[in-house]
């Protein structure tokens, strides 16, 4: 593996060659599982052409001119004078690789049930989320291809990764070994036995969240009754966090006829005695949502389509299911008496990556939710804050005031003009009470803000304490 990996470096086997080697019309087409076009970008048959054919695109190259590294890798199979890949291997982040199950494009034969999929957009999202603080012990639930374990190993000093499917921790580990990363300890079983009584500072998960009637593929699916499954895994990872260790997942949520989706999860967050932050990133309605997994099992076109989206779309009308939700959930075991709980919904681009600012956003909302006396609080406008002001031209005052963060979540709201006058002196200097007492006399117009009324401001970051 280690020379196999210096093989792929030297070559240019990296995201940035890849991408460059395609272009963007091939990626493009390729997002819609079309091989054309990238076929013709990898014909000139120079070693890093052959490598994505090999390993990316999962086509057969010819044996002539293959070095030792990949002959002898392991990882491909012979059949005559060419050389097919049993994985697929794929670059990521500047030095890393991940070795998964070969995708399975319109046509291929079913999926196995114990398929390893590769690193794709949700590990990508959640490796943008976690905590970027430096921590003891990590724990990696559900490690499917070993791609999380890549992004805990910078700020990580012990990784301890699990899955259910014996495969997934097979082939984890050539990924791992591919990129450099040694003394994992990895572990199979089921959700937390793996590991039953010990504690972690930080608890990751990427799990198979995807809701459908029994499911019976491992590596997107449990069979568990809804969203049952995503439901347990937060109510039960407070048992292995250290104090002020965090647990961030991905996750699906039913969204009910006639229930709130906010109070389902926001219960879920609730039981768990943490502070907890769920964000809703997308809701699709269950055709969509079936659509959607149809697709990724490449079962479009076959005779089972048909009766398979039926019974899936059946399920969801008994039970009076009218959307699923996707989205991040992040616990911190704050060890209050007082936890605190925010649900919300931004389906707008935020800074990346989020795990850089995770622990500030939930210091807001803490602050906002246990100050005790914002009157004598000191606040200070956040970094990078702006002030528009929307009107008529001409017109002596705007019609809306906004406030518009340019880092962290991008969040932007209206306010009033005791807001707006805060936001432009409030420097940490002086007590919250008095402050608002003399921008008051300074409006002019008689209206007084209280200060418990800038409390949603400061959960969301307008204002620091």
């Amino acid at each position: 593996m280690e020379r196999l990996r210096d093989h792929l470096l030297k070559t240019g086997y990296t995201i940035d060659g890849v991408r460059e080697r395609l272009g963007d019309m091939a990626a493009s087409a390729l997002a819609r599982e079309e091989l054309v076009p990238a076929l013709r970008a990898t014909r000139s048959g120079d070693p890093l052409d052959t490598l994505i054919r090999l390993w990316w695109l999962g086509v057969p190259v010819s044996a002539t001119g293959l070095p030792f590294e990949v002959m002898e890798s392991g990882l491909v199979e012979f059949d005559g004078d060419e050389v097919r890949s049993t994985v697929h291997l794929q670059p990521w982040e500047e030095h890393y690789f991940v070795v998964s199950d070969r995708k399975v494009r319109p046509g291929n034969p079913a999926l196995r049930s114990d398929h390893v999929v590769g690193a794709g957009g949700a590990s990508a999202n959640l490796a943008q989320l976690v905590s970027r603080r430096p921590v003891e012990r990590a724990l990696d639930l559900g490690t499917g291809c070993g791609v999380q374990v890549l992004h805990l190993a910078e700020r990580a000093d012990r990784i301890v990764a699990t899955d259910l499917n014996p495969r997934a921790v097979e082939l984890a580990r050539l990924s791992w070994r591919l990129s450099g990363v040694t003394d994992v300890d990895a572990r199979v079983g089921s959700l937390f036995e793996p590991v039953e009584g010990e504690l972690f500072d930080l608890v990751v998960s990427n799990p198979p969240f995807v809701i459908s009637p029994g499911g019976h593929l491992t590596y997107r699916e449990t069979g568990a009754e809804g969203d049952a499954f995503c439901r347990d895994l937060v109510r039960q990872a407070p048992t292995y966090l250290n104090p002020h260790g965090h647990a961030q997942f991905l996750a699906n949520w039913l969204h009910v006829e006639g229930e709130d989706w906010r109070d389902r999860v926001g219960g879920w967050v609730g039981e768990t005695g943490c502070d907890g932050w769920v964000v809703e990133r997308d809701v699709q309605d269950p055709a969509e949502y079936v659509e959607l997994w149809l697709r990724d099992a490449a079962e479009q076109g076959t005779p089972a389509y048909a009766a398979r989206y039926d019974e899936w779309l059946s399920w969801f009308e008994a039970n009076r299911v009218e959307g699923i939700g996707f989205g991040w959930i992040t616990l911190r075991n704050s060890g209050t008496l007082d936890p605190v709980v925010r649900v919300e919904r931004l389906t707008h681009q935020v800074a990346l990556p989020v795990g850089g600012y995770v622990d500030d956003v939930l210091d807001s909302i803490a602050a906002a939710h246990r100050t005790r006396d914002l009157e004598t609080a000191r606040l200070r406008v956040a970094e990078g804050l702006l002030d528009e002001r929307i009107g008529a031209p001409g017109a002596e005052d705007p019609s809306r005031i906004v406030l518009r963060q340019t880092r962290g979540l991008l969040r932007s709201t209206d306010v009033g003009t005791v807001e707006a006058a805060l936001a432009g002196v409030c420097d940490g200097e002086l007590a919250l009470g008095p402050l608002l007492n003399v921008i008051a006399e300074l409006v002019g117009d008689g209206e007084h803000l209280r200060a418990d009324a800038l409390r949603p401001l400061i959960a969301e970051g307008y204002f620091q304490l």
